[in-house]
């Protein structure tokens, strides 16, 4: 060989290897997981607590041999969780909202089941023997969740006995890894007390009403002016309301109406309708608001007045009830021959929480 051409593949060797060496070089590494989160039921040390374990994979699993593994060394497996008390989806966005894809899961993986399975406090999950491109695709939010809160499950982890902060690892063949950190407390419950007194809340619209001058002729109706009507109309109105357990009664005690020893008489226990020309005396109450109801013989289209019975109740409600307004309506007719005179009476209106 010449002397030419030995400097000639010299050079050309040479060139060969600055050109090797000026060519990128790409080294093989893992994908960083995003969006990893691990949300427990309580943060209480050295209790047992669910897992909601969420992070989003850049690279998805599309092989048999992928896993991922998570590792949770720091707490205890006391109560024997295993494949049954572990359920894993992903969703269609990456946005860890809806996880709509779930998969199936047993002790070992095999065709189109995923294996899960803890070995010192790591739970491996293991694709499906028979997994291929889009088992978990790419950029999607895996969601695991461990305990009593997968569907199914019946155990739980126990948390570390401290109140530190722990850090844990997810990583795999899958290719991609991440880590997320727990800090841990005594006690994540706060106890809080309130008071709620007893009430009971009862108003009377107006303690004055009358009927004017009766005839036989005509039926008439009670006023807040004391003028009368000869047409049905509200006298007064009770408000009744209560947070008390049983809720309340309302009764009426009292008289019929009366002017020294004559009086008209009350109606009675049946509701009935007004007649002219018949002494009568009675109310009728109508409801509005709340849950409470007037009572029987009271709440019919008919008037009705039973002081046989008195103190006789008139509306009531079995529970708390927020305020119920009750509007009371009162007729008085005389017949011919009743005797003449100033007719009065105080009806007293009790309201009785029990609670």
């Amino acid at each position: 060989m010449d002397m030419k051409n030995k400097k000639s593949r010299l050079l050309f060797g040479l060139i060969a290897v600055i050109a090797l060496i000026m060519l990128p070089f790409h080294a093989s590494q893992a994908d960083n997981l995003a969006s990893i989160s691990d949300t427990l039921s309580t943060l209480t040390q050295n209790v047992v607590a669910n897992h909601t374990i969420q992070f989003v994979t850049p690279t998805g699993v599309d092989a048999s041999t992928d896993t991922i593994i998570i590792d949770l060394t720091d707490f205890a497996n006391g109560g024997g969780v295993d494949y049954t008390d572990i359920d894993l989806a992903y969703d269609t966005d990456g946005s860890c909202g809806t996880f709509s894809n779930t998969k199936t899961l047993a002790a070992a993986a095999g065709v189109g089941v995923w294996g899960a399975a803890f070995s010192s406090l790591q739970l491996t999950l293991t694709a499906p023997t028979d997994a291929a491109g889009g088992e978990i695709v790419a950029t999607r939010c895996i969601q695991v969740l461990i305990g009593t809160n997968a569907s199914g499950g019946n155990a739980q982890l126990t948390n570390p006995n401290d109140t530190n902060t722990h850090t844990f690892d997810i990583s795999g063949t899958f290719g991609d890894t991440g880590s997320f950190a727990v800090d841990f407390v005594s006690d994540d419950s706060v106890n809080v007390t309130a008071t709620v007194d007893p009430a009971i809340n009862f108003a009377i619209s107006d303690t004055t009403i009358g009927f004017g001058t009766l005839t036989s002729s005509d039926d008439f109706f009670a006023t807040g002016n004391l003028l009368g009507s000869a047409t049905e109309t509200e006298a007064h109105t009770l408000v009744a309301g209560t947070n008390a357990t049983d809720g309340y009664s309302i009764t009426i005690d009292g008289a019929t109406l009366t002017s020294g020893g004559d009086t008209i008489d009350a109606i009675g226990a049946v509701n009935s309708a007004s007649a002219a020309g018949t002494e009568q005396f009675g109310l009728r109450i109508d409801e509005s608001g709340g849950s409470g109801a007037v009572s029987a013989p009271y709440a019919a289209a008919g008037y009705a007045l039973d002081t046989v019975a008195f103190p006789d109740e008139v509306a009531a409600a079995s529970g708390p009830s927020a305020d119920t307004t009750y509007s009371v309506r009162y007729v008085a007719n005389v017949a011919s021959d009743t005797e003449a005179g100033t007719y009065s009476t105080d009806l007293t209106y009790i309201a009785t929480a029990t609670f």
